[in-house]
């Protein structure tokens, strides 16, 4: 089915509901004028529509391949690329100098859920490249800056993380690779890295792999892993490729989803390899690039939240069953408004709160603020978890709208739920994120946790002429949520990674329901509609939620391993 991008829902939340005009009120961002956004959101909408959409059941149905040690791609992805490179899409936030736009992380954001929910095989391809970008303009030396990041901008190469080794999962300091000095400022790269998305490819020049690896005096652990830059080819000084590098594709994985994009078993011989950062400082250097993902990846599962819900609807206007009056088709039946409305009302919460993020970090960028960057670093996980959890809740739903025919694989239903499950567990797992969340993200003792709250609070009284009883329930929640994080904070950490899931997803549904009033108070009457079931519907979820946190990890072990085993 065709794909609409939501252009006017974008608008609508930089307008009202998000504060983008804060963003574009900055000397950095002075340029981002209304009039261009609105441009770059049509262009980037009619890509996504004509060009990208057309690829996402090839990508599935013609996965892409390893033959004789060289990928071949699904049909169409490397005309579908040619477009997003030469759109300039991939460096939409990247530095003007080096050939990027220049713009918000907010606007890449909208710009990123489009080409989600067009094809998200072939997304992920740009979305790993611009994270390796801001990367590299943190952390590289001038002479890897000026030699990586035009290529990279312009598309003409990509890049990828290289993290996970087969004994080394979310535990990274458990790596193995190793990285021996040259002699001449460069470094013998050898190990295997797994789970590496887009690890090559038939259609860009080059591919730049951002690897994690352990210097021989290093210490054990994390703090002993510094990152180096290996290219599949050696670049000449003057840009070009040259030498085929030592480092070849073992095998792709055989997934359950997103079969167009190529995820590959790396193994490194011997390659050539430049430091990106300080020695022993890779992880600080990759967490640029896994933040930037984080927020990407949220924004991943957003985009097939969009998607499936676009092509649940329209098979339920079509199909005509049973008798609920109207056109005879089902959507006039009530549990499929109820999932539809539903699908909608959680898709735009969760695209409220990861734009939201998008502009923390654009003020952070464009002031240098502190508080701003924590804003935007206890966003991100609520950004990646509930963002990710919504597509596949949305795409389970979108299935279960087609009935029986969502489970036959020619409707299309069901790559949606196939291709977002992995948005999940990528980029840190959503049990990681929350464990993050209550953790490191409360090391100021909830103050930003609270803050946020606090808005939304204030929002309330807004709405009190207009809206009373939706405001007080908002209000309420609200309320509850900050006595639950005071708890919280009080706890052991135990007890906080115990409850930590149900904590980031209630706090996620609050959050939701302050941007959803927001929006009714500022838009018309189907936005108070959809705020209303919302707020009435799914926000009470809250409440059981914060019941589960509040019960800490009391009676979490109390099966032994053999109650566990019983048959």
């Amino acid at each position: 089915m065709p794909y609409r991008a939501p252009t006017t829902d974008f608008t609508f939340l930089f307008d009202h509901v998000v504060g983008l005009d804060q963003v574009t009120a900055t000397d950095r961002f002075e340029e981002a004028t209304p009039e261009m956004i609105e441009a770059i959101l049509t262009e980037a909408a009619k890509m996504c529509e004509e060009v990208l959409a057309p690829l996402q059941r090839p990508g599935d149905t013609h996965p892409a391949k390893l033959e004789n040690g060289v990928v071949r791609t699904s049909p169409g992805f490397a005309e579908g690329y040619r477009a997003i490179a030469e759109g300039g899409w991939i460096g939409m936030s990247a530095d003007p100098e080096n050939g990027g736009m220049g713009l918000p992380m907010t606007v890449t954001t909208a710009v990123n859920e489009m080409m989600s929910s067009a094809c998200l095989s072939l997304q992920l391809n740009p979305l790993m490249t611009q994270g390796q970008i801001e990367a590299l303009e943190h952390h590289a030396s001038d002479e890897l800056k000026a030699l990586y990041l035009p290529k990279l901008i312009s598309g003409e190469w990509c890049g990828t993380m290289n993290l996970t080794e087969p004994q080394a999962g979310s535990d990274v300091g458990a790596l193995k690779t190793k990285a021996v000095p040259n002699g001449d400022g460069t470094y013998a790269i050898s190990g295997q890295k797994i789970y590496i998305s887009w690890g090559d490819n038939d259609f860009t020049e080059n591919v730049c792999h951002l690897v994690l690896a352990r210097l021989p005096d290093a210490v054990e652990g994390t703090k002993g892993i510094s990152l180096f830059m290996v290219p599949k080819f050696l670049p000449n000084d003057d840009g070009s490729v040259g030498a085929r590098n030592d480092l070849r594709v073992v095998s792709l994985e055989h997934k359950m989803g997103l079969h167009g994009s190529p995820t590959a078993v790396m193994e490194y011989s011997g390659a050539t390899g430049w430091m990106v950062g300080a020695e022993n400082g890779g992880m600080a250097a990759m967490f640029t690039m896994m933040n930037n993902a984080r927020l990407g990846v949220g924004v991943q599962g957003i985009g097939v939240a969009e998607g499936a819900y676009q092509h649940a609807l329209a098979y339920a206007l079509d199909r005509k069953q049973g008798k609920a009056g109207g056109s005879g088709s089902i959507v006039e039946h009530a549990d499929v408004r109820r999932m539809l409305t539903a699908m909608k009302a959680d898709t735009m919460a969760a695209r409220a709160i990861g734009l939201s993020c998008a502009v923390a970090i654009d003020m952070a960028t464009a002031t240098g603020d502190s508080a701003w960057k924590s804003r935007a670093a206890f966003l991100t996980p609520i950004a990646k978890a509930f963002g990710t959890d919504v597509g596949m809740a949305v795409a389970q739903e979108g299935v279960q709208v087609h009935g029986g025919m969502g489970f036959v694989e020619e409707t299309g239903a069901a790559q949606y739920s196939r291709d977002v499950r992995v948005t999940a567990i990528y980029e840190g797992t959503n049990g990681i994120q929350a464990m993050d969340l209550v953790a490191r993200k409360m090391m100021d003792g909830g103050e930003m946790a609270i803050a946020i709250l606090d808005e939304v609070m204030n929002d309330t009284k807004a709405a009190q002429e207009t809206m009373p009883e939706l405001a007080q329930e908002v209000w309420d929640a609200a309320n509850t949520l900050c006595e639950t994080t005071e708890w919280l904070v009080a706890q052991d950490m135990q007890d906080r990674f115990a409850g930590a899931v149900p904590y980031l997803r209630a706090y996620a549904r609050v959050l939701g329901a302050g941007f959803h009033l927001r929006a009714a108070l500022k838009g018309d009457d189907a936005r108070k509609a959809l705020a209303r079931f919302y707020i009435e519907r799914l926000l009470p979820e809250h409440e059981g939620l914060l019941a589960q946190v509040r019960r800490g990890a009391q009676g979490l072990y109390d099966l032994s391993l053999d109650d566990l085993a019983a048959a």
